[in-house]
């Protein structure tokens, strides 16, 4: 295909400079390569294309016809490198996101807001759900986890260093008092994400890991309904210190046991290819991950 394209250059060239020399020096090739490549296209069409005298020479009746076809086609593929060259400067297209519920309204949402506003000709669409997207069935460009890896196929970058905490509304806590080690769950209403039946891992002061499995009354597969519900004073959950950092900040929950705290939880983003990532994925992850570290500095 490519040597095709040459051949089509080169007829092109030679009738708009007039001789096969000129066309020669332009393309920056031998004059035996245009003869060559001018050969090579008049055996494949089955048509002489150019007249050639030793003092001019000219399109034949073939020729003529085929040059305007060939003008366009060779138009058509320099508009779309000269496309495929600036969205290598400035993002086109859409960018797919997939993320969890909390993590994508509140952190990722505004990152996305912020990059269409100053690139205009990139859409983007943030799709949120606490259940694992397939990434190649729904086109995904960049799926952002919290949690260890669990698909090794594909690109992992991390983000941010993160963790869960247990927390609580201060008015839980006053009804049903503070409990004082993580046995001590096992008396207290436990708010749950459905799906995320294993025990809780929970790491002490001195290392110590424990397991907490105290069982669940209320469930969901939606981490803003187990907020809500927290907020609400129903129970006690884990979640995500980035997820709940403002709410701890301004005292609407309470960090319970907090010596204590979940295994390493880092966020991170599953890129479904490991070719070079375009540009509207780099400029996605690199805006996104001072602000998770941010978020997350401000919940340690």
């Amino acid at each position: 295909m490519i040597s095709d394209l040459d051949e089509l250059r080169t007829f092109q060239r030679i009738l708009a400079k007039g001789s096969l020399s000129a066309a020669a020096r332009e393309m920056n090739v031998s004059l035996a390569v245009v003869s060559k490549r001018l050969a090579a296209l008049e055996r494949r069409i089955g048509h002489r294309l150019i007249h050639r005298t030793t003092r001019q020479l000219s399109a034949t009746e073939a020729g003529a016809q085929l040059l305007p076809k060939v003008d366009r086609v060779l138009e058509a593929l320099e508009a779309a490198e000269a496309q495929l060259l600036q969205g290598a400067r400035d993002p086109v297209g859409l960018l797919r996101v997939a993320a969890p519920t909390a993590l994508g309204r509140r952190h990722i949402a505004p990152v996305l807001a912020r990059l269409t506003a100053a690139h205009p000709r990139l859409d983007a669409e943030l799709r949120l759900s606490d259940s694992l997207t397939d990434l190649v069935e729904s086109r995904i460009d960049v799926a952002v986890r919290i949690g260890p890896a669990r698909d090794s196929s594909f690109v992992m970058r991390k983000l941010a260093d993160s963790h869960r905490v247990l927390v609580a509304s201060p008015e839980y806590l006053n009804r049903h008092g503070r409990p004082e080690t993580p046995h001590a769950l096992a008396h207290h209403t436990i708010l749950r994400m459905v799906g995320w039946a294993a025990p809780w891992p929970l790491i002490g002061p001195r290392d110590e890991l424990v397991e907490i499995d105290a069982p669940s009354r209320l469930r969901t597969d939606n981490g803003e309904v187990v907020q809500d519900w927290v907020l609400a004073g129903l129970g006690i959950t884990l979640k995500s210190a980035i997820d709940v950092a403002d709410e701890l900040r301004d005292g609407r929950l309470e960090r319970v046991l907090p010596d204590w705290r979940s295994t390493d939880a880092p966020i991170y983003a599953l890129l479904p290819s490991g070719a070079h990532a375009p540009l509207k994925v780099r400029l996605l992850l690199d805006q996104l991950g001072p602000v998770l570290r941010r978020a997350g500095a401000s919940s340690s």
